[in-house]
């Protein structure tokens, strides 16, 4: 497994294009971006080349506003495979490996069964999208107190959708932080959850700050990750309780258990 950092939430004191040189002295092997500005494609892909920093991941665009994504919504399918398209075209400028799609937030009034199944068939346009250009799609499910009234909380419909549409391009985003909260158990979520891991993420739990701020137990985390046979990115997607680099003392240890 591999180290990697969320430079939309991690060394914001510098501008996008200055985070991944920053990110690799700090000693991370790669970053992920979560919603990079089409505008601003050639000077990322210059800054990765440069600086010898893989973009693993971005996100496919969310939407206007306080959107919190698009997949789920009947009404918005249009606008989200447009979304995708024009994530397609920037995965593929970028060399990035994996995009995340993030499910949305349906109105109050909205049937759940007709938002799933519009979910799911988007799922399967988006896998096939990405598949063209060797680029895997992930779904993430996020905790409800973070982002109230998101379509997917906790692990079990994800893994449901996962399991039904048995897309060889889908794959689940799993964030410690988010399943930490969600779940009763963590490693055995993770065990649980096993081949069906694409891409992993952390933060520390309560306050969504570094390792060792809160009540995760790490190691019990990545070993758990470690018995599924996940040998993937491992991205550091928390919110510095300062500074960035004054708050990367969890990182040997970390690196340690990574091996």
């Amino acid at each position: 497994m591999k180290l990697i950092t969320n430079i939309s939430m991690m060394f914001t004191e510098l501008p996008l294009t200055e985070r991944l040189a920053a990110a690799a002295k700090a000693g991370f092997e790669g970053v992920e971006i979560q919603f990079p500005d089409p505008a601003d494609t050639a000077k990322i892909a210059a800054a990765s080349t440069a600086s010898g920093m893989l973009v693993e991941l971005i996100n496919v665009p969310r939407g206007p506003n306080d959107a919190v994504g698009l997949a789920c919504l009947p009404d918005q399918q249009t606008a989200y495979r447009a979304a995708v398209q024009s994530c397609a075209q920037q995965a593929e400028a970028l060399k990035v490996r994996k995009v995340n799609v993030l499910a949305g937030r349906p109105p109050q009034d909205a049937s759940r069964s007709a938002c799933l199944e519009v979910f799911k068939s988007n799922l399967i346009y988006t896998a096939d999208i990405m598949a063209g250009i060797g680029v895997k799609v992930m779904i993430e499910p996020v905790n409800r107190g973070d982002v109230p009234g998101f379509f997917l909380t906790g692990l079990s419909e994800p893994l449901e959708i996962l399991n039904d549409l048995s897309h060889p391009n889908l794959a689940l985003q799993f964030d410690f932080y988010h399943m930490a909260i969600t779940e009763p158990d963590l490693p055995e979520a993770i065990a649980q959850a096993k081949a069906h891991i694409g891409h992993v993420q952390f933060a520390d739990t309560p306050g969504r700050h570094e390792p060792g701020s809160g009540t995760v137990d790490f190691a019990a985390a990545l070993n758990a990750l470690r018995d599924t046979g996940y040998a993937g990115a491992v991205s550091a997607e928390y919110n510095p309780a300062t500074h960035t680099t004054k708050g990367l003392d969890w990182m040997p240890e970390f690196k340690r258990m990574l091996t």
